[in-house]
């Protein structure tokens, strides 16, 4: 009898690491395209529209770029986890926190000039995720709570937090005067405050989204041409040798999960000096960026650089939804192609990580290269075998 089993490459190559993405994407489009004819759509007319409303359309893509810049910031947060094992799903509640401290800074440096206070928003929303995300370290280090259970319950943490300052006390965060007494809502920022929107090729873009791309660039970088980052891989791939090395992965764990919340809190501190200008907590809750960034992440292989791209991807995809919605054109269905192009990308990687090997079983080769005899004399006798077994020949 035969046996399917799966062996990891001991070493993937690179034609092969483009191209089963590549054809994973293209496994996303061919059953999108399936999908869209059983719901009664036109294929090729939808993804013409795809295209226009989230990326070509005069005026598309810096929509585009606005709802990539939080999905880059919570894709470099999964990714630098996940480089190392370390599954940090805590990447929404990291960048409700970081919003909070980076508001709060720009609220009480509201007259300061514009670059002190942006710098100030962006180093404040970074310590505001680091400190969340250290909790679930230090809960990891401690007493052996897994982080996936600690960071997932820190983001309900996180949004009732907000949700209290703004609708349920007299904060700083929250407007006290105007309308804001008789409808809780936060403070909104100064001009001073509020961060600058360049123009790139006469698009304009988010200043957050150049911050997201520096950031990447240096995470690349670290992870890769630095000792911390030989650290990390090593500790990802074989603990035991890191273990055996030296190298002190409770000390590199925390360091990674702080970075990791990091970028989070940036991210938050962009929502609030790039968009909304305010702590706005039914806005941060609805958005779910937390939750997108991990699949951005995953499609993007965990490669910083790549993440920028994802990001951007979809980001186009959720302003094409939102253009598109109507009676003829269901808010899921894009959800829905979205969900396909991250199966189709996830079962790629498997395949590139792992090879599939037919194996025949022992057992069945060894009974069908036996000899077949109907004497009895002609098998070994019990007090011969050991001696057969070994090789060993009498007289």
């Amino acid at each position: 009898m035969r046996s399917i089993a799966f062996e990891r490459r001991t070493n993937t190559p690179k034609w092969l690491r483009i191209a089963v993405p590549m054809f994973g994407i293209a496994i996303a489009l061919v059953l999108g395209a399936m999908l869209l004819a059983w719901t009664g759509h036109a294929t090729t007319g939808t993804y013409r529209q795809i295209l226009h409303r989230g990326f070509t359309d005069p005026g598309t893509f810096a929509t585009t770029l606005v709802a990539a810049t939080p999905l880059l910031f919570t894709g470099l947060t999964a990714a630098i986890a996940y480089r190392m094992g370390v599954f940090n799903i805590g990447g929404e509640g990291q960048l409700f926190i970081g919003a909070m401290f980076a508001s709060f800074v720009g609220l009480g440096l509201g007259s300061a000039p514009t670059v002190v206070v942006v710098a100030s928003m962006i180093l404040a929303g970074a310590v505001g995720g680091s400190l969340w995300a250290s909790i679930a370290a230090v809960l990891r280090d401690r007493f052996r709570c897994n982080e996936i259970i600690t960071t997932l319950m820190l983001n309900y943490l996180a949004g009732i937090l907000i949700q209290y300052l703004i609708f349920s006390s007299h904060s700083y965060w929250r407007e006290l005067t105007g309308t804001g007494a008789l409808f809780p809502q936060g403070r909104m920022l100064s001009e001073r405050a509020q961060w600058p929107n360049p123009h790139i090729g006469g698009t304009p873009v988010p200043f957050g989204f150049i911050v997201g791309i520096s950031f990447a660039v240096l995470i690349f970088v670290l992870l890769r041409s630095t000792r911390f980052g030989y650290r990390v891989r090593v500790i990802a791939d074989a603990p035991a040798a890191a273990k055996y090395a030296g190298i002190n992965a409770r000390r590199t764990t925390f360091a990674v999960l702080a970075l990791s919340g990091a970028m989070a809190g940036i991210g938050g501190a962009s929502d609030v000096g790039d968009f909304r200008h305010t702590l706005d907590p039914k806005g941060l809750q609805q958005a779910g960026y937390g939750y997108t960034g991990i699949v951005v992440a995953a499609l993007g292989r965990l490669n910083p650089i790549a993440v920028v791209f994802v990001a951007i991807l979809m980001g186009g995809l959720n302003t094409a939804g939102l253009a598109l919605q109507g009676p003829d054109f269901p808010a899921g269905l894009v959800g829905t192609l979205q969900g396909l192009l991250l199966f189709c990308t996830l079962g790629g990687e498997g395949l590139a990580r792992y090879r599939i090997v037919i194996r025949r079983r022992a057992g069945s080769a060894s009974r069908s290269a036996a000899p077949r005899s109907s004497s009895p004399r002609s098998a070994a006798s019990p007090t011969e075998a050991p001696g057969l077994a070994t090789g060993e020949v009498g007289g």
